[in-house]
């Protein structure tokens, strides 16, 4: 195995983490805290994002290394590719940078900022209702975008690994 099939590998299972990550809120973190009260919902997404912002080292490990070696992978894909390898790991760099990290740096995480500065005891049962639906919509439709591509990435840079 050489440093790009061994960068791809890691790529790989660090995007596919990701993918993972992102299904689960999906599919069980955000449907759990939906049935709790408005009170309870902002309490609880406050908490489980309290610990990714406060840099929880091997989410931190995952997400950016997700990013970075994606990148050299692509960079060292270049001249170790034919066309079709070529497509298939552009595709899926694409994929993930525009599908998965720009909402999440431009919709997401501003979301989960403004949810963040807010004190659901200091906050009457209407304005809770209101910060509640001006986050969890939004917030469930980006995730299951960011998933989606997620998903394809890694399907993406499966395919290239099984084509090596």
């Amino acid at each position: 195995m050489d440093v790009f099939q061994a960068v791809l590998l890691l790529a790989t299972f660090l995007c596919s983490l990701v993918a993972g990550l992102l299904f689960a809120f999906a599919c069980v973190a955000m449907p759990g805290i939906a049935k709790l009260s408005d009170r309870g919902f902002i309490r609880a997404f406050q908490v489980i994002d309290g610990v990714i912002q406060n840099n929880q080292p091997l989410f931190m490990l995952v997400w950016v290394g997700s990013v970075v070696t994606l990148l050299v992978a692509a960079g060292l894909g270049l001249g170790q590719l034919d066309i079709t390898g070529q497509l298939l790991l552009g595709s899926g760099t694409l994929s993930y940078i525009v599908g998965v990290q720009l909402p999440t740096a431009a919709i997401n995480i501003p979301l989960n900022n403004r949810l963040q500065t807010l004190d659901p005891d200091a906050l009457d049962d209407a304005a809770q209702q209101a910060a509640r639906v001006a986050f969890e919509l939004p917030w469930n439709r980006w995730n299951v975008i960011r998933s989606c591509f997620a998903g394809l990435t890694s399907a993406l840079l499966l395919v290239l690994l099984f084509r090596l």
